[in-house]
């Protein structure tokens, strides 16, 4: 699900605990929707190369990211000059990554990435699931803020994804427009327990990243040009770590279909 990029070696307080792989791209697009897509992959693998010599910025990004994760484990944080930061802050932003994530109270990306004020582009919804009005404002973040890294974040005992794989019924259209969300990547896992469940968080995550290409052509452009990296990774509630998620072989055709939404 991604344009391969160069290997790039975490230092060695990573390598030994993350495990690193590539993120979204023409590969995985190509081979899961063709048709009208298909045009738009032949586009992004004539920029192959320069994704491959300009994907630095967004890496360099997740290493920070990264670092600011183990400062969290550690529980050495930074003190940030919050004062001194929002004023600097008043008259705009330029967050440095879009973070989709779940809105569970205990999974706050500026917490587990250790950042401040101005750093993140955070959407937040049960399941990390993203609807038209979340991708509007990726978009948004990308197109205008020039964001150039998106990570979709799952995480460990998702209640919304828990919910998903006992088939629980609910009455609220509104709720069963999550787990409609979701039923395609459990549908897609076939273990059980609590296995199923983290499976379900790691597809879904991997899913959403996926779909933000699918569903949104100026995401697609953007990519295209070698200036945006989306990647899927999972948050372990126990110890704090997030780790970056494989990309799965591709899909088959219209995969993503069961769960379009409205969007260019």
């Amino acid at each position: 699900m991604g344009i391969p990029t160069p290997a790039v070696a975490f230092t060695a307080k990573f390598s030994s605990t993350r495990t690193v792989v590539r993120g979204i791209g023409v590969d995985e697009v190509r081979g899961a929707f063709g048709g009208e897509i298909l045009k738009t992959a032949n586009t992004l693998a004539h920029h192959e190369s320069a994704w491959q010599t300009q994907t630095g910025i967004a890496e360099d990004v997740w290493h920070a990211l990264l670092d600011g994760n183990q400062r969290f484990v550690d529980g050495t944080m930074k003190q940030y000059r919050v004062k001194a930061m929002r004023e600097s802050l008043f008259g705009g932003q330029r967050p440095k990554a879009v973070i989709i994530g779940c809105a569970d109270s205990r999974v706050p990306p500026e917490l587990i990435f250790d950042q401040s004020l101005g750093d993140l582009f955070v959407i937040r919804a049960a399941g990390n699931v993203v609807d038209a009005i979340g991708l509007g404002s990726v978009e948004y973040a990308v197109e205008h803020l020039s964001t150039r890294l998106v990570v979709v974040l799952g995480h460990d005992r998702c209640g919304a994804v828990q919910a998903a794989c006992s088939n629980q019924k609910v009455s609220s259209p509104n709720l069963n427009s999550i787990f409609n969300e979701l039923r395609p990547s459990v549908s897609e896992c076939s273990n059980a327990g609590m296995a199923l469940v983290r499976d379900v968080v790691e597809k879904n995550a991997l899913r959403v990243a996926k779909a933000l290409l699918y569903r949104s052509a100026i995401l697609r452009t953007t990519m295209a040009k070698g200036d945006l990296q989306i990647l899927a990774a999972r948050y372990d509630l126990l110890t704090g770590e997030v780790f970056r998620l494989e990309s799965p072989e591709p899909a088959s055709h219209g995969a993503l279909k069961e769960t379009p939404i409205h969007s260019a």
